[in-house]
């Protein structure tokens, strides 16, 4: 057994992270179940949010930015993305052992059972769903329907190439939700926004996904890193292009001007260091390209904040 192993803690987090320093101990696992070790997924989760409320603080400047809404997402996207990570780790448990990176994850290294997994994962949908139903009916309907593609993305790798699409149609579902909240509809600046973030995901995961491509490979994962191959870096440089090409005509559409084309043009710059300066062979290079996903999604915020200001 590793370090990591008899430790409990998780390989892919971030060494002396808060939940190893602070945390109690029966929480650890839990905790690392959840990935609150790991707060990149549920800022990745939660900034398509804030766009969403963006673009409609932009289009009806009268009714303004939501703060409250924002504060709302954010503890729900914490809930969900732990929700959604727990029910991946109880569906993957299996091959999650197969693998270098996930074997140490609380699961496969008997730190917490599927049965208790279950009951957390059940309690956090509780929580959840306290926090959804602050918002209206149509909000709440569409964040349940939203239920279905979490629920089969975890199957995606067995059977298609193309996990990373359902991940990106679950994770990007926040664009939706937050110009729902405000104006009880979904309308063409959202969905615009909901297929740039689409894109966005494909591409940041498919970085993330290099770094377990000769163990996928190995046990028969599916994902678009393997696709892709060597055509990886001009294929998610395609979709980054596209994701930022949608987001400007969502901003646009809304009504943004110059300030969220300027400033945007910092977010494009982040995506494109990353495909320019990514390695998988160069040890925690894609995972390092892929946690900077969280400043593209800061920018893009203080985008759309400062056009609205403006």
């Amino acid at each position: 057994m590793s370090d990591v192993e008899q430790s409990g803690t998780v390989a892919d987090a971030q060494s002396d992270n808060w939940v190893d320093r602070y945390a109690p101990q029966w929480l650890k696992p839990y905790a690392r179940l959840a990935r609150w070790d790991r707060p990149i997924g549920f800022w990745l989760l939660f900034w398509p949010c804030t766009w969403g409320l963006g673009l409609a603080a932009i289009a009806t400047p009268e009714r303004g930015f939501d703060w409250m809404a924002a504060i709302l997402m954010l503890v729900g996207a914490v809930l969900m993305r732990g929700a959604g990570c727990t029910f991946n780790d109880i569906v993957d448990r299996d091959i999650d052992m197969q693998v270098a990176r996930t074997r140490s994850r609380p699961i496969p290294s008997g730190a917490v059972t599927a049965r208790d997994a279950l009951a957390f994962l059940i309690a956090q949908a509780l929580l959840a769903s306290v926090i959804l139903f602050q918002f209206n009916r149509f909000t709440v309907w569409a964040c349940v329907a939203s239920l279905i593609l979490v629920a089969i993305y975890p199957f995606m790798k067995r059977i298609t190439w193309w996990p990373q699409l359902f991940l990106g149609l679950a994770f990007s579902y926040g664009a939706l939700v937050g110009w729902s909240s405000q104006t009880g509809s979904f309308a063409m600046p959202a969905l615009l926004a909901y297929l740039g973030t689409i894109l966005w995901v494909i591409g940041y995961d498919t970085i993330y996904a290099l770094q377990d491509v000769e163990d996928d490979a190995l046990i028969g994962v599916k994902s678009t890193a393997r696709l892709f191959g060597d055509k990886t870096r001009p294929i998610v440089t395609g979709f980054y292009a596209g994701a930022y090409v949608l987001w400007l005509a969502a901003a646009t559409l809304a009504g943004a001007g110059i300030v969220f084309a300027v400033i945007s043009l910092v977010a494009l710059a982040l995506l494109a260091w990353q495909v320019q300066t990514v390695d998988a062979d160069v040890d925690d290079n894609p995972r390092a390209r892929f946690c900077s996903n969280h400043y593209v999604g800061i920018t893009l915020a203080l985008a759309l904040l400062a056009d609205w200001v403006w």
